[in-house]
């Protein structure tokens, strides 16, 4: 069965080092993106994201895999399941004058009904995802809380869903 890729690229101004701390630990990602994450960066190790009231939906999600390479400055590469489908996600860091080129791919989704959901969330999940990084890296802004409202949260359901899918793999 073919399966699909998502590509994103983009540029920042800080070093390989610095991206690869903000990506490769867990108070690098809870610095600007999550709460409570953990990475044990190594081959073999593992990537365990917690995100807690995140974004205007006020989400609630754990996720994570297992760590297939781990080189700093250069190369950071996990597995996590989104959908039904275990995807692999590729940060490759290329230093490009002062910054460095932040080229990510997520591979291994299935064409089910299931993954091109997740597919399709993750594709728009991981451009803001790395505008964030750049904004934080760049410049210090972090997302910063979400004020509560009264507006629907359909996506709720779908991210417990994962967070049931992601505990039950992990007992």
């Amino acid at each position: 069965m073919k399966t699909l890729t998502i590509h994103h690229r983009t540029f920042i101004n800080a070093a390989p080092d610095e991206v690869y701390e903000a990506i490769a630990t867990g108070p690098g990602w809870d610095a600007w993106f999550t709460q409570g994450t953990t990475v044990d960066a190594r081959p073999g190790g593992t990537i365990h994201f917690r995100f807690q009231d995140f974004g205007p939906d006020h989400i609630t999600l754990e996720d994570g895999g297992t760590v297939l390479e781990a080189i700093p400055g250069e190369k950071f590469v996990y597995q996590w399941t989104p959908g039904e489908s275990t995807t692999t996600i590729s940060f490759v860091l290329t230093k490009l004058g002062e910054g460095t080129l932040v080229s990510l791919a997520e591979s291994g989704y299935k064409q089910t009904d299931m993954d091109l959901k997740a597919f399709a969330d993750c594709a728009v999940g991981w451009g803001e995802a790395l505008t964030l990084l750049k904004y934080y890296l760049e410049h210090g802004v972090t997302y910063g809380a979400v004020p509560k409202h009264r507006l629907e949260k359909p996506m709720t359901q779908q991210y417990s869903n994962r967070t049931d899918n992601f505990m039950r793999s992990h007992q």
